[in-house]
C-alpha cells in the first residue's frame, strides 16, 4: 500500500525496545496520540480515524505497541498490560516534542482494550488534555462472563489451559503459544463474541494489511481477565468522551457507560451498532463526534472550561 506523502515515519524508545510511529504533521498545533486494540497494529487500528484527524488540521501521533508491527522487542506477540502502558507514556513524552506541537494539547485516543488504557493513561498524566476512549474494553472481569455466554466449557478450559502453559513456559524462555484474535464458538481464540470476527471485514477489508498478524501470547491474553481500568475514571481530570455502540457484544455497553458516569468530565456519545461499527456503518456519525470533541476542547479554550451542552447523540454525564 502507497505511504501518503502527509505522514513521516518516526520511532521514539520504550524500556527495552523502539516503539515505530507514524507522525502526521498538523496546523493548529494540538495533537491526538492514537494506537490501535490491543495486538492491532497501527496501520489498520487507527488510519481511518488518523487521516480525517489530520484534514481537519491535527497533528497525529499513531503508534505500534513494542513487540507488535513494525515496533521492535522480543518475544514476539507477548503483550503485557504494563508494557502497553509504559508505551503510552514513552509516546506521550516523545509527542510533545514534536515540531510544530503545543505540549498543552495533547490528546490521546484509543478503541477496544486501548480505550481502556487511555483512561488509565490519562488518570496518571496530567500532561493530557483530552481523551477518547472508543467501544472501550474497562472490565476485564465482566468481559470474561460476558465471553464465556459465547464460548464452549471445552473451549474456555483449552484456552486456560494454553494460557497458564505459556505462561511458564515464557519463565523458562521458550517461545510464546499464540492463539488467534477471534474465533468461532467452540475454537480456540481471544474472542469468540458474534461481533468479534467482524474485526478482520472492518480493520483489514481485502486484506488491506497482510502484514497484521492476528494472533496473541496466550499468556497475554489470559491476564487480561484481571485488568480493570474503568475503576480509575473517576480519577481522570481532563475532558473524556466514552463513544459506545449499543449492541456492542464484546465490550459491553454497560461498564463503559459506568465509566463515564464516573469520570469528573465525560461526555458519551451513544452510537448503533456492533463493536466495530464505528469503522464501518458507523464510521461518519463516529469522526464528527470525535472531531468536535477535540475542538472544543483542545481549539475553543473559553467552551473547554466551560460545561458541555449535550445533544440528541451525545450527553454530559
Amino acid at each position: 500500500m502507497p505511504i501518503p506523502v502527509e505522514r513521516e515515519k518516526v520511532c521514539f524508545v520504550s524500556g527495552d525496545a523502539e516503539c515505530a510511529a507514524w507522525h502526521y504533521p498538523g496546523t493548529n498545533g494540538a495533537l491526538v496520540i492514537m494506537a490501535g486494540g490491543f495486538a492491532v497494529t497501527k496501520e489498520p487500528g487507527t488510519d481511518v480515524f488518523a487521516r480525517r484527524f489530520h484534514e481537519a488540521g491535527f497533528g497525529v501521533l499513531a503508534f505500534d505497541y513494542r513487540r507488535i508491527g513494525e515496533s521492535g522487542g522480543q518475544p514476539r506477540l507477548v503483550l503485557p498490560v504494563k508494557d502497553q502502558l509504559d508505551d503510552w507514556q514513552a509516546a506521550i513524552t516523545f509527542a510533545a516534542t514534536l515540531p510544530g506541537v503545543d505540549p498543552a494539547r495533547l490528546s490521546v485516543w484509543g478503541f477496544s482494550t486501548s480505550g481502556g488504557h487511555v483512561m488509565r493513561v490519562a488518570a496518571r498524566d496530567p500532561r493530557i488534555a483530552a481523551v477518547i476512549a472508543q467501544t472501550p474494553n474497562v472490565d476485564g472481569l465482566d468481559g470474561t462472563r460476558n465471553a464465556a455466554r459465547h464460548q464452549k466449557p471445552l473451549a474456555m478450559l483449552r484456552f486456560t489451559g494454553r494460557g497458564l502453559l505459556d505462561a511458564v513456559g515464557g519463565l523458562i524462555g521458550r517461545p510464546p503459544l499464540l492463539v488467534p484474535l477471534a474465533g468461532a464458538p467452540g475454537t480456540l481464540a481471544l474472542l469468540t463474541t458474534p461481533d468479534s470476527v467482524d474485526g478482520d471485514r472492518a480493520l483489514n477489508p481485502g486484506d488491506r494489511h497482510p502484514d497484521w498478524q492476528q494472533a496473541v501470547a496466550a499468556r497475554s491474553a489470559l491476564r487480561l481477565a484481571f485488568y480493570r481500568p474503568g475503576r480509575d475514571a473517576s480519577r481522570v481530570r481532563c475532558p473524556l468522551l466514552v463513544l459506545v455502540c449499543d449492541q456492542d457484544q464484546t465490550a459491553l455497553p454497560g461498564q463503559a457507560l459506568a465509566a463515564a458516569r464516573r469520570a469528573p468530565r465525560a461526555e458519551v456519545v451513544r452510537l448503533p451498532g456492533s463493536h466495530y461499527a464505528p469503522f464501518m456503518d458507523a464510521h461518519e456519525q463516529a469522526v464528527d463526534a470525535e472531531l468536535s470533541f477535540l475542538r472544543r476542547h483542545l481549539l475553543d479554550r473559553s467552551a473547554a472550561e466551560s460545561p458541555a451542552v449535550g445533544t440528541a447523540d451525545s450527553a454530559l454525564l
